[in-house]
């Protein structure tokens, strides 16, 4: 029952339970795609439909994840099947556990507002737009926001972050960001401002059906 009930998994060399960060990143990933085509559902058709089956699958995982195993997660599962050949990065079980925590809480205080009163508001909007937030940098940068809320409430230091961030360190070279490289950005985003002012009139114009194969298509 031991082995049912636990967060984290043994590994040799590891002194502390850890958790495979690809495929977490993963499961992220897979979240952020569902919540944000159900949050187009809302904006473009008033469509609440998906994004309550969104939030009930959220919180049923995030509660297997917390209070059972997150070995059994099934986003955590598909998550791993889906990076099965690559190396697996380790990251402590701990912090994870605590982020998760937070996404619980987080996504109970949707199903309650949105499946069970069946009602939306500021508050409903404010959360998922934290959840979005949150599942983006994980899923993309690797970055756990909600691991950095850990050392604020334990003593302990975290261990084993995705990409040692916990570890005090000098960067390398190829990590280090020139002035040069911060003009240049500074530059791209100037282009990007100047470019909408000066073209925006042909930006705008309603692109035409160059063969004509949507608009056969319509009349039918």
């Amino acid at each position: 029952m031991s082995k049912v009930i636990q967060f984290g998994e043994n590994v040799p060399g590891y002194n502390i339970p850890v958790l495979n960060e690809r495929e977490i990143r993963a499961s992220a990933g897979i979240f952020f795609l569902a919540t944000f085509t159900s949050l187009m559902f809302i904006m473009f058709k008033n469509n609440f439909l998906p994004i309550k089956y969104v939030i009930t699958i959220f919180l049923t995982d995030f509660i297997i994840r917390v209070f059972i195993n997150p070995k059994f997660s099934p986003s955590l599962i598909v998550g791993r099947l889906i990076v099965r050949n690559q190396v697996p990065e380790y990251v402590g079980a701990q912090q994870k556990k605590f982020a998760w925590v937070i996404g619980v809480a987080l996504s109970a205080t949707m199903f309650v507002f949105m499946v069970v009163i069946n009602s939306y508001s500021p508050i409903t909007g404010i959360i998922c737009l934290i959840c979005l937030v949150f599942l983006f940098f994980e899923s993309a940068f690797g970055i756990c926001l909600g691991c950095k809320f850990y050392s604020m409430f334990y003593k302990a230091k975290a261990q084993y972050c995705p990409g040692e961030v916990c570890d005090a360190k000098s960067k390398q070279d190829i990590q280090k960001t020139s002035g040069v490289q911060l003009l240049i950005v500074l530059a791209f985003i100037g282009f990007v401002f100047l470019t909408g002012f000066l073209f925006n009139q042909y930006f705008s114009k309603q692109p035409y059906d160059l063969f004509g194969i949507f608009k056969s298509a319509q009349s039918k």
